[in-house]
């Protein structure tokens, strides 16, 4: 029996209103996304990344040579309020979790909130997978509002080091043999 694990919330507020900031996390997610970092591939393989914005739509990333690695799926759509998807980069979709972004109006800007479920499903490693991706899911929003501190500069650096190093030891090859490969269900 898996015992339930607690979600991941986490907020940040911009200047954009709701319309814009939905824009931006969703149709914009290739031109803010810290791909270098946070992908299968890496600078030396994704050619781009692909939201598709509609109920069902995939969240994949796209490799120089063609093969594409699906990230998640979209489950619920409602702009500019709310989006649902799963999220699996370089695992198993039943190991998925789900992320819920609800877009609130707070005063002339918006209030993005994450609620990161399901981490039960990630199997053996799950609290620890869930411990960086609490750090990592507050990179990642505080990338998407445009929030540069130096204690974020210093976390995207040590990030990109620890990318590197992975690549180099074949820590890509074996992300890529893990997600088995390549997507076949993206178009």
């Amino acid at each position: 029996m898996r015992t339930e694990l607690p979600p991941i919330v986490r907020s940040v507020t911009v200047s954009w209103d709701s319309e814009a900031a939905f824009r931006r996390f969703t149709a914009d997610f290739a031109t803010w996304w810290p791909w270098r970092t946070h992908s299968i591939g890496g600078v030396e393989r994704v050619e781009r990344l692909v939201f598709e914005c509609k109920p069902g739509g995939l969240i994949f990333e796209r490799h120089k040579d063609g093969r594409r690695f699906q990230w998640g799926k979209v489950l619920e759509w409602d702009p500019p309020r709310r989006v649902k998807f799963t999220w699996h980069p370089s695992r198993d979709e039943a190991t998925a979790q789900e992320v819920e972004l609800r877009f609130h109006p707070a005063g002339s800007g918006t209030r993005l909130e994450l609620v990161s479920s399901g981490w039960e499903h990630w199997g053996e490693g799950a609290n620890g997978a869930r411990r960086g991706y609490d750090l990592g899911w507050w990179q990642v929003l505080n990338i998407w509002a445009d929030k540069r501190t130096l204690r974020l500069a210093v976390l995207n650096g040590v990030m990109r080091f620890m990318a590197f190093v992975s690549r180099r030891r074949g820590g890509a090859e074996a992300a890529i043999a893990k997600a088995g490969g390549e997507m076949r269900s993206a178009s």
